[in-house]
């Protein structure tokens, strides 16, 4: 695991130094460097000596009388080019003692440097000063170290419990008070958090946020690089965080902390994130939960191109997720992938308005039996939309079709594209089966061989009705001979009370028998 680094010590910045009561007394007026009020204060330090750049480490607010200047202009500019060099985070004249007004040769010298130059026009104890900051400082860093602990501990204590991301990024929102997104390398979005509107907001533009993220930490934009053993692969973005920016930075640095260690402990990467993040999308979109409007920042966010697109539903039963991400990137395609529940896995192909989808949905399927081994894979489709609104609609068909088709010998009669139009009674009985009314009847047809739980009686029904009552197929599929399929299919009429010649009967019991799949599916 990469080290992180520890963060910059919350500092006062001189901006509200200049607002506390006691130096407001002293009646403060900048002079100079009004464009660096932001600049952090780590510590006030009290000099007069004009070398007093070799006293400093850097990010001191310095205070000063000037008594050892006064008469010597070169000094007095090579005094502030010396805590200029020292990287001061100001400069504090007292008026009075050596200087009645600000010094114009120093004030020119701050300007140039850009060095925040504050006097004082009111006799000012720099003691009281200088105990009031250095005992906001400490407490400032107590509370920092404080809060660095408790969220390390918090987010460890939800890593050893095996809680999944977004527990851990919900807990560092809540920290933060604003938007976090997790990216890989290429900005493009893994996981979120935060307040949905907040959220959503971010999203909405977030290719264009993405690329001047890296220049906006003073507007709250605070990242911080996800990685280890030498590889870089994403980063965790506290988006518009509106504490300090210590905080800030400390927050971004303990996430990314845990989060690489909940990536070595649970054995995930990158790529794993990136089918979570279409998992959840998917399965947002399949459930109509949330409406599809809402999710559109999402998808934008994750790399799915939705403008102007022609949207291609399709579900494949007992599919591999990274399988089917590899024929999508062999077809050049472009696309999102995720399991869903009962091993379907959705793909969503996103394709350009001149495109033919059904040729490519096509391709697809023939590629993902190739590739699968398995002759006789099929691939359930919705009808193409062109209004993301649709796609929820679209992915719920693909899903039933899917489903209609599951375990089926019929399947085996299918297109590699089954469509809702291929998937006739059955497809209407899969959307009845929960109904009392057909549950009844499937029980009330089927009776006599549910009582005795005769499951090869039952198959070679399916079998014999699913081939349209065709003995020779029957008996073959079964490897039987037909005199002995004969005496079975003797002993199921009879076990039934019907007569399988008689066609409104076979329809009813094969209806029953349907129902009855659907059921146990």
């Amino acid at each position: 695991m990469t080290t992180i680094p520890e963060p910059l010590e919350p500092a006062l910045s001189v901006r509200q130094v200049l607002t506390l009561e006691r130096v407001l007394a002293g009646e403060p007026e900048v002079v100079a460097g009004a464009g660096q009020l932001d600049r952090p204060v780590r510590w006030v330090h009290v000099a007069e000596a004009p070398d007093v750049g070799v006293m400093l480490t850097g990010g001191e607010m310095v205070l000063t009388t000037g008594v050892l200047l006064a008469g010597d202009e070169d000094k007095q500019a090579e005094y502030i080019r010396s805590l200029h060099r020292a990287e001061a985070a100001a400069v504090v004249l007292g008026l009075g003692r050596a200087f009645p007004a600000p010094p114009d040769v120093m004030r020119r010298a701050a300007e140039r440097c850009g060095l925040p130059m504050v006097v004082l026009h009111r006799p000012f104890p720099f003691a009281e000063l200088t105990e009031e900051v250095q005992s906001r400082l400490v407490r400032r860093k107590f509370a920092a170290v404080s809060l660095s602990e408790s969220v390390r501990t918090t987010l460890t204590a939800l890593i050893t419990a095996g809680a999944p991301l977004q527990s851990l990024l919900d807990e560092v929102a809540s920290h933060s008070a604003c938007p976090v997104v997790v990216t890989n390398l290429a900005h493009r979005v893994l996981a979120t958090a935060g307040e949905r509107p907040a959220v959503d907001d971010v999203l909405r533009d977030w290719e264009r946020i993405a690329r001047q993220a890296g220049g906006r930490e003073g507007d709250g934009w605070i990242r911080a690089e996800l990685g280890g053993r030498g590889e870089r692969w994403g980063q965790i973005v506290l988006c518009g965080h509106r504490g300090d920016t210590a905080t800030g930075r400390l927050l971004a640095d303990r996430a990314a902390e845990a989060l690489v260690l909940h990536r070595m402990l649970g054995g995930n990467s990158a790529h794993t994130w990136e089918e979570q993040s279409a998992q959840s999308l998917l399965t947002d979109l399949v459930s109509g939960v949330v409406p599809a409007r809402q999710l559109l920042p999402r998808a934008r966010a994750a790399g799915l191109p939705v403008n102007r697109r022609t949207f291609v539903p399709l579900v494949v039963r007992d599919g591999d997720a990274p399988q089917l991400e590899r024929v999508l990137r062999m077809l050049g395609l472009s696309g999102i992938v995720a399991e869903l529940a009962d091993g379907a896995t959705a793909v969503l192909l996103s394709l350009a308005r001149d495109q033919d989808a059904a040729v490519l949905a096509a391709n697809f399927a023939a590629r993902v039996r190739t590739e699968s081994g398995a002759a006789q894979a099929v691939v359930a489709a919705a009808d193409a939309r062109t209004a993301w609104d649709d796609v929820p609609a679209g992915l719920r068909e693909a899903q039933h079709v899917a489903d209609a088709v599951a375990d089926s010998t019929a399947a085996l009669d299918l297109p590699a594209v089954v469509r809702l139009k291929d998937v006739h009674l059955r497809g209407l009985i899969r959307l009845l089966r929960d109904d009392p009314y057909v549950q009844s009847f499937a029980e009330r047809e089927l009776d006599g061989l549910l009582c005795t739980a005769d499951d090869d009686m039952l198959s070679v029904l399916r079998t014999y009705l699913a081939t349209g009552r065709n003995k020779s197929r029957t008996a073959q599929l079964h490897h039987v001979s037909r005199p002995a399929l004969y005496r079975r299919l003797e002993a199921i009429q009879t076990r039934l009370g019907v007569d399988l010649d008689d066609f409104e009967q076979a329809a009813s019991v094969h209806i029953a028998l349907l129902a009855h799949d659907a059921q146990q599916s």
